[in-house]
């Protein structure tokens, strides 16, 4: 399954749908800095474009064969913390719709904040998808239903070509959890290792000082200390002492889910912006997880097996490989159609195994769904087979 990335960013999306088993060929995205960013922590290429010159955009993603496209169009015109209206840059909604209609991958994503559902330029995109012979799927998620240890709601749009419309909502419903991550959850009670921290409020009638016992509230782009000034507010759960401080900008990205090595180019400033602005990556891994559903199918050991000796593996590793796809499938086989990766990582019967095993089995089920989907994609190229 061939994967492009559209207003890629600094790669929230990409590394949830790598993490997810997807195979990202190639994304695009205008801001230097995010570029330089995306760059030093992924192996495929990224290109610089501007994706409202549409014509020119087609012909470079077409280059590439996605079987599935991607993306974020920039949202600060449909954001809260911007002017509530629609300027120039939601016309970039519109431009993410006509690339899709254009290059027509089987599949699509695309991911905007909560306001965008009611705004004009979606308005445009959605009739531009369904001309275009996308049924869609629509859904607000709440990052800290899915695995996110913040309060961040986000629209998504899911799409499969020739589909039908609400696709995955039962799946996106009954996958969610019920309870909200918590800082705490997350991260353990020892690893950060603070119980109270400062978020600049917007103005001094909501609260500053947030409980790691709470999903921890939007990463916004700006990141202030906290100020002599600040009065206090009757909800904060602790006053403003020497234990309390504002997040640094290497916890404001773990709270956004990107791994602890993860490397940043540019200013303080331009990584802070690069955080506020990016997909948390576990909510792109759940998602990515649930497009899984539509493109990989229940387990076929013999065709893996055929698959994975002419990808050159020997009799012994390929046994091996396939042993460890068949625990996986044991662990969650109470699941009527497999969510792989994502649901493995999160059952008890997995977490109890040794790390270098569950690496190991983890491998095994990432070969798999890349043999799905190669073979999904042939398909497609040649209905005859």
């Amino acid at each position: 399954m061939r994967v492009v990335d559209l207003f890629a960013g600094c790669g929230g999306l990409s590394l949830g749908f790598q993490n997810a088993g997807f195979r990202i060929v190639g994304a695009f995205e205008f801001w230097d800095i995010a570029l330089e960013t995306y760059k030093l922590n992924f192996k495929h290429p990224i290109y610089k474009q501007d994706l409202s010159d549409v014509d020119t955009a087609v012909n470079l993603i077409n280059a590439l064969a996605p079987d599935m496209i991607i993306g974020g169009p920039p949202c600060q015109d449909f954001s809260h913390a911007g002017k509530r209206i629609e300027a120039e840059r939601a016309g970039l909604t519109g431009n993410f719709a006509e690339i899709i209609s254009a290059v027509k991958p089987r599949y699509f994503v695309m991911e905007n904040v909560d306001r965008a559902k009611d705004s004009v330029a979606y308005a445009y995109a959605k009739s531009v998808f369904r001309n275009a012979g996308y049924g869609i799927t629509e859904t607000t998620l709440d990052a800290s239903h899915c695995g996110v240890p913040q309060k961040r709601k986000r629209f998504f749009v899911l799409g499969i070509l020739g589909g039908n419309d609400g696709f995955a909502t039962e799946w996106l419903d009954n996958h969610q959890t019920k309870k909200e991550t918590t800082i705490r959850d997350y991260f353990g009670s020892n690893v950060l290792g603070f119980e109270y921290y400062y978020r600049h409020p917007r103005n001094y009638n909501r609260r500053a000082i947030y409980s790691i016992d709470e999903p921890a509230p939007t990463m916004r782009g700006v990141n202030r200390p906290v100020p002599k000034g600040y009065p206090g507010h009757p909800l904060d759960p602790h006053p403003v002492d020497e234990t309390v401080r504002a997040l640094t900008t290497l916890e404001r990205a773990l709270i956004q889910t990107f791994p602890a090595g993860y490397k940043w180019a540019g200013s303080k400033t331009d990584i802070e912006q690069m955080i506020g602005n990016a997909v948390p990556v576990k909510l792109a891994e759940f998602v990515a997880t649930c497009m899984s559903q539509y493109v990989v199918e229940i387990p076929d050991y013999s065709g893996f097996e055929t698959w994975l000796h002419k990808t050159n593996y020997s009799d012994r590793v390929v046994s091996d490989i396939v042993s460890r796809l068949k625990r996986a499938n044991k662990i969650i086989a109470d699941d009527p159609t497999p969510t792989y990766l994502f649901l493995l990582e999160r059952t008890d019967a997995f977490l109890k195994i040794d790390a270098s095993v569950r690496s190991q089995i983890k491998k095994a089920v990432s070969l798999y769904i890349e043999y799905k989907f190669d073979t999904i994609a042939r398909h497609h190229a040649n209905p005859n087979l």
